[in-house]
């Protein structure tokens, strides 16, 4: 069964995050490619699609919206899974859903949306990232519970795997 994971990250973090989910899979027994969103040429191949993207200002990225909206008629068609990675601290800030997560859901027909606690590294932001961290007070640092992603991988590794899920 061919999977794609395909991630919107500005950073590299969410990426990272899709590159560990592909590696769960694929100790599953999946076939698993992992690229960012503007490097699909179609999801025709895919049997499943995992689409994630890093959430800034409480928004997914374009790259992650358009190519939801560009492959929506395939994804409807395929089981479709979506991650968010953004909040930080403990608890995570901000809570909740990013806003375009409810039309993404609606676009794909996914089964289920998960959000990723994020990383923050200081030397991976430019100045004027720097600048507007610093007014809204966001901690520095890697949140992101690799257990959490790990546990999400095998559920999805379980319903693909099963039987009436390949057919």
């Amino acid at each position: 069964m061919n999977v794609l994971i395909t991630v919107a990250s500005k950073h590299g973090a969410t990426a990272e995050i899709g590159e560990a989910l592909g590696a769960h899979l694929h100790e599953r027994g999946l076939d698993v490619t992992v690229v960012p969103p503007e490097a699909v040429d179609g999801v025709t191949s895919y049997n499943a699609v995992i689409i994630g993207s890093a959430v800034y200002a409480g928004h997914w990225r374009q790259e992650a919206l358009e190519f939801a909206r560009r492959e929506a008629a395939v994804l409807r068609s395929r089981p479709v899974w979506l991650f968010s990675s953004g909040p930080l601290g403990s608890p995570s800030v901000p809570a909740g859903d990013p806003v375009d997560v409810a039309d993404v859901m609606a676009h794909t027909g996914a089964r289920e949306h998960r959000v990723f606690a994020g990383e923050l590294e200081r030397d991976r932001l430019g100045f004027g990232e720097r600048a507007i961290v610093g007014m809204v007070r966001a901690p520095y640092g890697d949140f992101r519970d690799w257990r959490s992603i790990g546990d999400w991988a095998d559920a999805i590794a379980s319903q693909l795997l099963q039987p009436a899920a390949a057919g």
